[in-house]
C-alpha cells in the first residue's frame, strides 16, 4: 500500500511517468458495455449459460 502512494507522490512530482493506456472508449461507451452483458446474461435461460460457460473454461483448459 505504501508503495502505491510513493508511486503516486513521484507520478504527481514529475519524477515517474504515469504510463496509463487509454482504450479509446469514452465513459459512456465503457458504462453501456457493462450494462449489455448485464442484459444480455438475464435475458438468456440458465441452460444456455451454463452451455457458454462450459465452452469457456474448456477453452482455458485447453492452454
Amino acid at each position: 500500500m505504501i508503495g502505491n502512494a510513493v508511486r503516486v507522490m513521484r507520478i504527481a512530482t514529475g519524477e515517474e511517468a504515469d504510463d496509463v493506456q487509454d482504450d479509446g472508449k469514452s465513459a459512456a461507451a465503457k458504462e453501456l458495455d457493462s450494462k449489455g452483458g448485464k442484459k444480455r446474461a438475464e435475458n438468456m435461460t440458465p441452460e444456455r449459460r451454463a452451455e457458454i460457460a462450459k465452452k469457456a473454461a474448456e477453452s482455458r483448459w485447453k492452454r
